[in-house]
């Protein structure tokens, strides 16, 4: 239960999935189902599923190996423990690709051009740490938190802001970039963000709101892809992170 006392869908289909590891005879090194198999039986996105597997992962009921799949851990849990005030990532990028491509398209409409100046120096900071491998995001953090502060209105920066911290507090976005192991996805992100600033520079609102929705639905689709460890085809584990292309 979260601390507002309203319980995620994630939370209950994880709550669902441990009492069938606890009441279907599993034993500790068991194979799990796949994650593809959970959403075509329960007919729910596979999005939702890594969410609740994450959770089962981070609560101890989960062995998760890569390039192979999910096993039941070793050890007994009667309840889950679930952290407080958290979220699932893929929850969190529905809520901005809702926010923000409303935002990015109300921005066209007031953005000057110290804010396009300032949005381009951002972006070849972004740049400038994609080339030399360094896996900080506060450049990327700091071209959304612009595109917001174009608008002029404090209150949907509080809103950006906000959601960027609850990204950065949530042990499950953590633990999925645990999974992650080719960062050559952020090159890409680069050219997403280009094509809205482009947008914004042209004080076109419809562009601007679809290139912000689509950037965020590629975030959503990579960062699914690229961390499912289950997929017979995943090879993140061949990858170090200290080599990990950029």
């Amino acid at each position: 239960m979260t601390s507002d006392g309203v319980k995620r869908r994630y939370q209950e289909i994880a709550e669902l999935l441990a009492r069938r590891i606890a009441e279907e005879g599993y034993r500790p090194g068991d194979k799990f189902p796949t994650e593809r198999q959970i959403s075509l039986e329960l007919g729910i996105s596979r999005s939702l599923v890594r969410e609740a597997f994450i959770m089962l992962e981070i609560e101890g009921y989960l062995d998760v190996r890569k390039g192979s799949g999910s096993y039941v851990a070793d050890g007994e849990k009667i309840s889950l423990n679930v952290p407080k005030a958290d979220f699932g990532p893929f929850e969190l990028l529905q809520a901005r690709q809702l926010l923000e491509s409303s935002i990015a398209g109300f921005a066209a409409t007031t953005i000057t051009k110290s804010d396009i100046v300032q949005l381009r120096e951002t972006l070849e900071l972004e740049r400038k740490a994609i080339e030399n491998g360094e896996q900080d995001y506060a450049a990327d953090r700091l071209f959304h938190r612009q595109i917001a502060e174009a608008t002029q209105n404090s209150v949907l920066v509080a809103q950006v802001e906000d959601l960027w911290a609850k990204r950065e507090d949530s042990s499950m976005w953590a633990r999925l970039h645990d999974r992650i192991f080719d960062l050559s996805y952020r090159a890409k992100w680069l050219d997403d963000h280009a094509e809205i600033l482009e947008a914004l520079r042209h004080r076109n609102s419809e562009k601007a709101r679809a290139a912000m929705w689509q950037h965020l639905e590629n975030v959503r689709q990579t960062l699914l892809e690229l961390s499912d460890v289950g997929d017979p085809e995943f090879d993140g584990y061949l990858y170090s992170p200290a080599v990990a292309s950029q």
